[in-house]
């Protein structure tokens, strides 16, 4: 999702989603054998609604220390996705960047205090190779990961849907990936994730993985996401304020 996430470990790792070579079909038994189902364990959307981000105050200074917290509990919805060959290095990156943040907060949490806290330092203390390095570049691709669980979330939310396939979530995560990633990546990432999207679980498979296998109505399942999204997107689109206010945003490719 970041930058590290490079062409050569796509082509590692994407040799079934290139031009010609689709990934096989799964039978719905292998779709439903998605990760994150062992019983006794706490239900993904619990612990999303559990350790929820902070209100947006009205300055839109966003503490750091609780923005990470919460965050720290979003790699595994990448284990509900399935298709481990593609999502593991998502969720490493994800996990990467919210912990070399954690380390630059941690050098000096009263320095650090907020997200802009770390941007305005860090630009000073960088110059020229400022934004591209440092907390100020991970923050950059974790918001762009979150906003791709986001978006795939809120699609869903809406129930928007192939209506031929109304069980799939091929339409909502290419929709994600479209607004929130596809302009930052090259053509072999773009190949990769696209043809990622005929392994994705059904919609069913998915929702009963957040709650780690419980049975739980869908209409149920749903207004936990609709919760999570709408707490999730003002803290979400103040952080891209931000970058953009200060100059900030990146639009190489990875």
């Amino acid at each position: 999702m970041r930058s590290h996430w490079s062409k050569r470990r796509g082509a590692e790792l994407g040799v079934g989603a290139l031009p010609g070579r689709p990934p096989p079909p799964q039978s719905p038994l292998s779709r439903g054998a998605v990760r994150g189902e062992r019983s006794g364990a706490t239900p993904v959307m619990a612990l999303l609604l559990e350790h929820e981000f902070k209100p947006l105050p009205a300055d839109k200074q966003i503490e750091t220390l609780p923005f990470l917290e919460a965050v720290a509990h979003l790699p595994p919805f990448f284990d509900c996705l399935g298709t481990p060959i593609v999502y593991s290095p998502v969720k490493a990156d994800l996990t990467g960047n919210i912990k070399k943040i954690r380390a630059v907060y941690d050098s000096n949490p009263a320095k650090f205090k907020t997200l802009q806290n770390i941007l305005e330092v860090e630009k000073e203390l960088h110059g020229s190779a400022w934004p591209k390095t440092g907390a100020t570049l991970a923050l950059m691709w974790l918001k762009r990961g979150l906003k791709f669980i986001l978006v795939l979330l809120q699609s869903i939310s809406d129930g928007e849907r192939d209506e031929e396939h109304p069980n799939l979530i091929r339409v909502n995560a290419l929709k994600a990936y479209e607004i929130a990633l596809k302009k930052y990546h090259g053509w072999m990432l773009q190949k990769l994730f696209t043809g990622s999207v005929y392994a994705l679980p059904y919609k069913s498979d998915l929702l009963k993985a957040l709650e780690k296998g419980k049975e739980v109505k869908e209409e149920e399942s749903i207004e936990k996401i609709h919760q999570f999204v709408t707490r999730v997107t003002p803290i979400l689109d103040a952080i891209y304020e931000m970058y953009t206010k200060m100059n900030a945003e990146l639009s190489y490719k990875a």
